[in-house]
């Protein structure tokens, strides 16, 4: 008698249905914050090279804020600092979700996005250090290592692709990673001065935030005001503000308290579902509109900008980098864990996913400010090469996924059948092979 065959590992999997479901939730929503952050993006852009060029410049250089508590800020730093911070509030949240529930609870399924995010980190990063080994960017390395996932879901949104939901829950997964990594490098990098008397301080306001969240104390007026102290503390110590974000998410309760049915009736769940739409709808396109205005200065301008290293390293490695960093390390996982793609599945789908990871708009304009502060030319380099880099990898990514769009609502199909009618797709009653 023949042994029974081995079932084959998945390299990607779809989860569970309630997982499908939240993800599904915080991609619609996250759509929608990318076509707003878009459309701040161009009107930036417009104003920033029409007649009246002169007011926009001003209105970003407006400073305003009390001095004597070092927070006389212009306009473009309090959304740098200011409304990044929400933005990495709920990524605070999400990571810590994802490490307590989700996906990166299981250090098998971690490995992938985890494997992948730093791959897409470290081959970029590679790429604009040899473009740049000489002619004073290379402090630079880390803008073309972030991966933003509003402008990817907006260019699918466009798209109109049927994603699978395996894939999808990749590019989130890959996404929560490298914002981990991309803040982390902030931190650690882009920290010119440190007082530590400050940063001793602001571990009272946070502990006092932790324990009131753990108490599932959900007071504004208490919780609020200590989450701006650490902020306000975090910020004068000379860590990037945007830290602080990071470290008040990661505070908040994943799991259910007493009374509370399930991890969607968590702090952490309740807090997301109402940021969300503050962060993606107002936080990140504000910032994008006060960081993507670079004044191009006609074609000659534009020419001229496109050969600069700085620019040819970061749409190099957002292009380049990301989609062999993504791919390249995503197929040695599976040659190394023996793991297979699904049969619906080919290498090109996790290409096209890749060459969406090359999408770093927000978070790479951020590590761009704090690379190069000071320096108006090399200001200007980054923007047009975050700019150019992040439309080419979009438009090769819609030209990869649009071909495959036919096997994708064929996916989808298959993934919304609901034959007995209980609710619940019939895919997701059918047992996983393991990941």
């Amino acid at each position: 008698m023949k042994p029974e065959p081995t079932p084959r590992q998945r390299l990607l999997t779809r989860g569970s249905w309630s997982e499908a479901r939240r993800i599904a939730g915080v991609l619609r929503r996250e759509t929608v914050g990318g076509i707003l952050l878009i459309i701040a993006a161009a009107v930036a852009l417009v104003w920033a090279n029409s007649p009246w060029s002169a007011s926009y410049e001003a209105l970003r250089e407006f400073h305003i804020g009390p001095s004597a508590l070092h927070l006389n800020l212009s306009l473009s730093e309090w959304a740098a600092d200011g409304l990044l911070a929400i933005f990495f509030f709920v990524v605070g949240l999400e990571l810590k979700r994802e490490f307590v529930a989700g996906d990166l609870r299981d250090p098998r399924r971690a490995a992938l996005p985890v494997v992948a995010a730093v791959g897409g980190m470290v081959v970029p990063a590679l790429i604009y250090v040899a473009i740049n080994s000489s002619g004073g960017g290379l402090n630079g390395w880390a803008i073309p290592t972030a991966t933003d996932i509003a402008f990817a879901l907006a260019v699918l949104a466009v798209l109109n692709t049927h994603l699978p939901t395996a894939l999808r829950t990749f590019l989130l997964t890959l996404a929560v990673v490298d914002d981990l990594l991309a803040v982390t490098v902030i931190a650690v990098f882009y920290t010119s001065s440190l007082d530590f008397r400050f940063l001793a301080l602001a571990v009272v306001p946070l502990v006092l935030f932790a324990v009131a969240v753990q108490r599932r104390i959900t007071t504004p007026w208490l919780l609020i005001p200590l989450a701006l102290v650490t902020w306000w503390l975090v910020h004068w110590s000379g860590v990037h503000a945007t830290v602080a974000g990071v470290l008040l998410g990661f505070t908040v309760p994943v799991l259910a308290g007493r009374g509370e049915s399930d991890s969607d009736s968590g702090l952490a769940h309740r807090l997301e579902h109402l940021i969300r739409p503050l962060s993606a709808g107002f936080a990140v396109p504000v910032f994008a509109f006060f960081a993507a205005g670079v004044t191009i200065g006609g074609l000659s301008g534009l020419t001229n900008s496109l050969g600069e290293r700085v620019t040819l390293g970061i749409m190099a490695g957002l292009v380049v980098g990301k989609l062999v960093g993504i791919t390249a390390t995503t197929f040695l996982t599976a040659k190394l864990t023996r793991a297979e793609l699904d049969d619906e599945l080919s290498w090109v789908d996790v290409a096209g996913v890749a060459l969406l990871g090359g999408i770093g708009f927000t978070v790479s304009l951020l590590v761009g400010e704090l690379a190069f502060v000071g320096d108006p030319l090399h200001g200007d380099n980054v923007r047009i090469g975050v700019l150019f880099g992040t439309l080419v990898a979009a438009a090769l990514a819609a030209v990869v996924l649009h071909t495959r769009n036919r096997a994708y609502r064929a996916v989808a199909e298959a993934e919304s059948r609901d034959e007995d009618g209980d609710g619940i797709p019939d895919v997701y009653q059918r047992p996983n092979p393991p990941a």
